[in-house]
């Protein structure tokens, strides 16, 4: 089983190109020119254990948000083709993931029915120069375009670099785990419906 996938969107916006490969080794090449967001995405990569490639190019003169919001469209795309019939995946998982003094619940569902809930409170408006409204649009796009249901809830934390990177690796530990083969049934689709498609 081969569970790859890369694709390029072309916008008035934003140019972009991505390619994952669900079973790597969390290897991440990221060039979006926002430092902070190729930080958090690096991260996700590594701790996903997705190998990841992101080439972006946006109207970054005018803000970043275009940037990051197709970012998400795209990665959340690729992850839904490259999981194809979702045979033998675990599906769901959960996880508390702390970050110095910051705690921030993920839990989700590879469940073709996409949802986002985010309780997740910044004391902040910037991170650096990124606007941290910005990471719940991410997530946003992502979870619309990978046709899963995610939750993040931030517990507690004061740092905003702390809590921002805590959403991004605890998604990326309990998405690790919801995408792992079960060897008990490999050929399986773990659900009653007999599809996670949607």
């Amino acid at each position: 089983m081969i569970r790859n996938a890369s694709m390029s969107r072309k916008t008035s916006e934003t140019d972009i190109s991505v390619s994952l490969k669900i079973d790597g080794i969390g290897a991440a090449d990221i060039k979006t020119g926002i430092g902070f967001f190729d930080h958090m995405l690096a991260q996700f990569a590594r701790h996903s254990l997705i190998d990841m490639c992101v080439k972006a190019k946006g109207d970054l003169h005018i803000d970043d948000h275009h940037t990051v919001e197709d970012c998400g469209i795209l990665l959340g795309h690729a992850l839904f083709e490259a999981l194809d019939e979702r045979r033998g995946i675990k599906r769901y998982a959960s996880l508390d993931l702390v970050m110095d003094e910051s705690c921030t619940l993920a839990a989700i569902d590879i469940s073709g029915r996409p949802h986002l809930v985010w309780k997740v409170l910044f004391n902040a408006a910037k991170i650096g120069t990124f606007d941290t409204e910005l990471i719940r649009e991410f997530f946003q796009a992502f979870v619309q375009n990978a046709g899963i249901t995610l939750h993040i809830v931030n517990h507690y934390g004061i740092n905003n670099h702390h809590i921002a990177e805590t959403c991004f690796k605890a998604v990326a530990q309990v998405l690790r785990t919801a995408i792992e083969i079960d060897p008990r049934c490999r050929e399986i689709v773990p659900s009653t419906k007999g599809s996670l498609k949607g």
